[in-house]
């Protein structure tokens, strides 16, 4: 029964996480989505109430489990809709493709890039400015990578 109690625990702690995660990287639920009685306020009681949502949302089979399966039918949904969300941000034209063109036109400018890790402006990177930039990168976190 401990056993039970402890995993169930620690799975309500990672519902709680992926939903401040998530909220931080100005994904999932806004602020007055969490404050679901409309008092100004999110209590732990509403945060609680939105991850269990989230949960239920994926636990496509109703098992009160998320299988591989579930799992990866979430992330795939997630891609598609981040896909979606940088093509109609990039596709200038609207033509329902990027170019090269369109993908240069953004912050994600290979030159830029490459200006931002070549720190010491010797036209190269060395392994320790490669290194460095990816501390700084996983120090950001994923909302890095997403815009």
């Amino acid at each position: 029964m401990q056993r039970s109690t402890f995993i169930a625990a620690i799975a309500a702690a990672a519902i709680g996480l992926t939903t401040m995660s998530a909220m931080a990287r100005d994904r999932g639920p806004d602020f007055s989505a969490l404050d679901a009685d409309g008092s100004g306020e999110v209590t732990l009681q509403e945060m609680q109430a939105s991850a269990q949502a989230r949960f239920d949302g994926a636990d496509t089979d109703g098992d009160g489990f998320l299988s591989l399966a579930e799992l990866e039918a979430r992330s795939a949904d997630r891609a598609k809709a981040r896909a979606e969300r940088v093509l109609s941000r990039l596709d200038a034209n609207e033509d329902g493709k990027l170019s090269v063109e369109e993908m240069q036109n953004t912050r994600r400018d290979p030159a830029r890039f490459f200006d931002r890790l070549d720190a010491d402006n010797s036209g190269g990177i060395s392994q320790e400015e490669f290194e460095q930039a990816r501390a700084e990168f996983r120090k950001r976190g994923p909302r890095l990578r997403d815009n």
